[in-house]
């Protein structure tokens, strides 16, 4: 009988990986992936992706890049969204993918039946099925708008920042952006020298990073000094304060929550226009009534564009969420990757961390390959992998840290307890692998 392939779903970042890692170690196996070239949000042609023109890596090269396969010498610092397509295309043609994914192909249906899956998938030449041996869950976290109801009619027009691409539809617009993650940050910074006036619905505290500190990128200045969490919150959090200050300086809510329990915003271009008063800072929205928005403080204002960046839900419709072990916001799977009953089912960069890095997303992609070969050969370490993983799948690599209860922090990982739990299973189950 002809041996089934893994399927995955997916030719960004992660799922390009997963595919190195599946070839490494000789599993059969085809990619599908909805655009016509890899680098899923990175690409931004791509149908899928939610980038837009401006946008840079917030984390800086060396600390995202791939071990094997450095960013190349002359490329900046914190790198923009096409420099980052080109690394990954560069990937895929250096470890000869390009030919095991079959592009602008969609996945409709993937469901489980007797001892495979049946993957049903849609291309220019209309809709076709497969038998899988299984299947690797690698399409992204940030594709569906997260969308929150508003307190009334709004006539203006309104925006989620996933369809957010260049700030020209900004030019002399009063615009008022909700939220003030990341996102929403860079999408303000962008609106500055193009609308009539900028305001943003901050409904908590963040804390304010710069990106810069001594001309090095802030990610890689202490990185071999391990402190205690409860000391590296606090001796980080000081050192913000120092540089940019307490966010309530600029008028801005100071989180009520420690250094890293939320994933912090990775700029302070931000605070330089507020603090130039570029940027009005306004709470929460009580009332719309046509363009006029009401605040809870019983301010007023006439806005034309009202941009929601508001965050992503994690989305895989192709596939029963039961299927899944959801669990309030996210799948309950342990290392964020393994089902507890199923041996042939792995979400694959269902994780964030902050320091993480494609290389962190690599060694995870190295463990379920790992995994799925020792399996296939009958290795003990596989068979004892697969008892902990039944009993650990509500565990959580948290490291101690009380991370907000929040959507996004639904599958947030610590760095450390992270890929030291990932280091260690490959340990366990590398030496036995015959290549």
């Amino acid at each position: 009988m002809k041996q089934l392939k893994y399927v995955i779903i997916g030719a960004g970042p992660m799922g390009l990986c997963t595919a190195r890692r599946l070839k490494q170690y000789g599993i059969p196996f085809i990619g599908f992936e909805i655009h016509s070239d890899v680098g899923g949000l990175w690409d931004i042609d791509s149908p899928t992706s939610t980038m837009y023109q401006s946008a840079h890596l917030i984390s800086s090269k060396t600390m995202t890049e791939f071990a094997e396969f450095p960013m190349p010498p002359d490329t900046p610092v914190y790198p923009r969204h096409d420099q980052m397509k080109a690394y990954f295309q560069a990937y895929a043609r250096k470890f000869d993918l390009y030919g095991v994914f079959r592009f602008n192909t969609r996945v409709v249906v993937a469901q489980p039946h007797n001892d495979h899956w049946r993957i049903t998938f849609e291309d220019p030449e209309g809709q076709h099925e497969m038998a899988a041996a299984g299947l690797l869950i690698a399409n992204g976290t940030l594709h569906k708008p997260k969308r929150i109801p508003l307190p009334g009619n709004f006539t203006g027009t309104r925006l989620h920042s996933a369809a957010y691409k260049t700030a020209d539809i900004f030019d002399g617009q009063r615009v008022l952006i909700i939220g003030c993650g990341n996102s929403a940050c860079d999408i303000a910074v962008d609106a500055v020298h193009h609308a009539a006036s900028i305001d943003m619905v901050v409904r908590r505290g963040y804390y304010f990073v710069p990106k810069f500190v001594m001309g090095r990128a802030i990610d890689t200045i202490g990185g071999k000094i391990k402190l205690p969490n409860r000391l590296k919150q606090f001796v980080d959090g000081w050192l913000v304060r120092l540089l940019v200050g307490k966010p309530s300086d600029y008028g801005l809510p100071d989180p009520d929550y420690k250094m890293y329990e939320s994933h912090p915003v990775i700029n302070s271009l931000i605070l330089h226009h507020i603090g130039h008063g570029d940027i009005q800072v306004r709470p929460e929205i009580q009332a719309i009534t046509g363009k006029t928005v009401s605040f809870v403080n019983r301010s007023q204002a006439e806005y034309d564009l009202i941009v929601e960046a508001t965050g992503y839900e994690l989305d895989y419709s192709f596939i029963d969420p039961a299927l899944l072990n959801w669990n309030g916001a996210a799948p309950q799977l342990y290392l964020n990757v393994f089902h507890p009953e199923r041996d042939d089912l792995f979400m694959m960069g269902m994780v964030e961390g902050a320091g993480l890095g494609w290389q962190g997303r690599d060694d995870q992609a190295h463990l379920v390959a790992l995994y799925i070969k020792q399996l296939a050969a009958g290795h003990e370490a596989a068979d004892r992998f697969r008892q902990l993983k039944r009993v650990q799948a509500a565990s959580r690599c948290d490291g101690g840290m009380r991370y907000l209860e929040v959507d996004r922090m639904a599958y947030y990982v610590h760095k450390g307890q992270y890929l030291e739990t990932v280091h260690q299973h490959i340990k366990q189950l590398q030496p036995q692998v015959s290549m």
